[in-house]
């Protein structure tokens, strides 16, 4: 495989802006940013309705929205129902679509955009109901239309029907497939986790006269590091170099996981090093791999050599958290006592408090199974003023308590319970 440190001074020369097409990842944040429907006053009312009044709903005068206001995001509505709800999701779209008709709409990329939503929601019915309506208005399908429903298609797992799209694509005279329609079966197949359909396909772009882009060269190397094959990762890693196209973030994370799953520590280490040596920031998705490879294997060394690279080279906090946290919940395992009170001790004077109720309670089960309560105090004391105790904590300590027989300290847990109003 082609050097990563020579890769990385590479990008860093012509430009990381203009060499690198970053791929949308889930958010990065330490703490949970404001709720979406919070700010939107319509999918907070959608979520909180039950299904059979959503379209009731959205006829509501308190509403009032037009099919094409460009203020009106059908993306963050679509994304907000998905997430919590998707027959919700299906249903907007349904009454979408029958506004669209009952409007006799006959803009074409009105009804590109809800095929695409549908894609999102991975209903190949209403995806097909969208297309027939389209022809029933007119509207005649072109190869953007066929590959949104070969998309839809592909994301539900329907394989078979997308592969009938392609042949009546073939066939035609006026949506015959292109670029975008062997990309889409990469990318469908690549998620399916189906290795050999996905090369296939990307032979058959190649046969076609399509060249490869940083897009399919991102979804081969995803597709292989998750169905573990590692040498068609290297393989499409060293063909994507030799054709002078630089690493999205989205493969040089997919790279760090492969060399993660096979255990190759220097590999990582090198790895994390060029980075560095580029000014790199260190994604959390990137930490994480790294914080999970160390603690599967009890690399504890290895995790605070990490810790300190990350302080010196000024990460951010999210990964500065990860690590923390990580070499607590190791030192917590292996009821070393003296190693995580040190390492929450950090940890606090970094700025830095828990993540998750989770960490908090690994620590809380070393101190009982070292019958260290005075430190448990002590511990607890120290947090209060930067991690809300949840209830599952409060049990967890109420259950210690019990079954060691401290009454007195299981009687302040009560009350603490009682003022914080959980129990």
């Amino acid at each position: 495989m082609a050097s990563i440190s020579k890769v990385l001074l590479s990008v860093a020369k012509k430009g990381l802006s203009s060499q690198i097409v970053v791929v949308p990842f889930k958010s990065q944040r330490l703490f949970c940013k404001e709720s979406s429907s919070s700010s939107n006053p319509l999918l907070k009312k959608l979520l909180q309705v039950p299904s059979s009044l959503i379209k009731t709903t959205l006829d509501s005068s308190d509403y009032p929205f037009a099919q094409k206001d460009s203020e009106f995001s059908w993306d963050a509505l679509v994304a907000g129902l998905l997430s919590l709800s998707s027959e919700k999701a299906k249903l907007v779209l349904e009454w979408k679509l029958e506004k669209m008709l009952k409007e006799n709409e006959r803009d074409y990329d009105q009804y590109l955009n809800l095929l695409s939503y549908c894609a999102k929601i991975r209903n190949v019915s209403l995806t097909m109901h969208v297309f027939t309506s389209m022809e029933v208005h007119g509207i005649k399908p072109t190869t953007s239309v066929f590959n949104s429903l070969i998309h839809a298609c592909l994301s539900s797992n329907d394989v078979m029907t997308a592969f009938s799209l392609f042949e009546i694509m073939e066939s035609s005279e006026g949506y015959n497939p292109n670029a975008e329609t062997y990309e889409t079966f990469i990318i469908g197949f690549s998620n399916l986790g189906n290795t050999v359909t996905m090369k296939g396909w990307y032979s058959a772009k190649k046969a076609a006269g399509y060249c490869a882009t940083l897009q399919t060269y991102e979804s081969l190397i995803s597709g292989c590091i998750k169905s573990r094959d590692f040498d068609g990762a290297d393989k499409f890693y060293e063909e994507m170099m030799l054709a002078g196209i630089m690493p999205s973030d989205s493969i040089l994370e997919n790279l760090l996981e492969g060399f993660c799953r096979r255990r190759r520590f220097s590999q990582v280490k090198e790895f994390l090093k060029s980075f560095l040596e580029v000014r790199q920031e260190i994604s959390v998705k990137m930490a994480e791999k790294i914080v999970s490879l160390y603690s599967e294997h009890g690399k504890v060394e290895k995790m605070e050599e990490l810790l300190s690279t990350v302080v010196e080279s000024g990460q951010v906090i999210a990964v500065l958290s990860e690590v923390n946290s990580g070499i607590i919940r190791m030192y917590a395992a292996l009821n070393r006592l003296d190693d995580v009170e040190y390492s929450v001790g950090r940890m606090l004077k970094q700025g830095l408090s828990f993540r998750c109720t989770d960490d908090v309670e690994k620590v809380i089960c070393c101190y009982f199974r070292e019958a260290a309560y005075d430190r448990l105090d002590l511990f607890l004391e120290h947090i209060k003023g930067c991690h809300k105790i949840a209830k599952s904590t409060y049990d967890l300590l109420v259950a210690g308590y019990r079954r060691t027989g401290l009454s007195q300290r299981l009687d302040s847990v009560i009350k603490d319970m009682e003022l914080a109003g959980v129990l």
